[in-house]
């Protein structure tokens, strides 16, 4: 396993990156909460149903809990994001923020070049690309050399989808890859 840290100087709490070269799914959230941070594992937190939509949806055989996260590489999956520093709330990133980011996400998603890049929401592909018209599922353009896809963000802050709206979005994701060859 190789789990790889984006120092960034400005960054009072940031996560580390959960990646292995050549994966199958490279999930990235806008950046890491603050609870996210505090902890070192993703998707902390009692309202977000990241690791919950994963099993459902098929992409883990088992329910992983935060503290467990780094065996999301057993699956072919990694994790990381877009902007490294910690916020309550991805409101609190200007455009900017994750515009300035993207450059240096780019490479690293080239650097370890899954074969999906999976945006959690369209906040961050948006600043990155600077394209308002942002659509879910699988983007014309490829990402850092991966095909590129957007599923709504499993936040509990994110009351637009419920459950089954997520599992079925990330489920769509993972059979449309598994029916690729």
């Amino acid at each position: 396993m190789t789990v790889s840290s984006v120092t960034d100087v400005e960054s009072v709490q940031s996560l580390p990156d959960l990646l292995e070269p050549g994966l199958s799914f490279v999930f990235c959230g806008i950046n890491p909460g603050m609870r996210a941070a505090s902890s070192g594992h993703h998707f902390e937190g009692r309202g977000n149903r990241f690791w919950r939509v994963m099993h459902l949806a098929g992409f883990t055989p088992k329910l992983i809990r935060p503290e467990d996260d780094h065996t999301v590489l057993e699956y072919g999956c990694g994790l990381t994001t877009v902007v490294p520093r910690a916020t309550a709330q991805a409101a609190e990133l200007s455009r900017s923020d994750i515009a300035l980011a993207g450059d240096a996400f780019r490479r690293k998603i080239e650097q370890y070049a899954p074969r999906n890049v999976v945006f959690l929401g369209k906040m961050a592909l948006s600043a990155i690309s600077g394209t308002r018209d942002i659509h879910w599922g699988l983007q014309a353009e490829p990402f850092g050399g991966a095909r590129a896809w957007v599923v709504p963000n499993p936040s509990g802050l994110n009351r637009g989808f419920d459950l089954d709206a997520l599992v079925a979005a990330y489920w769509e994701v993972r059979t449309a890859v598994a029916s690729t060859p």
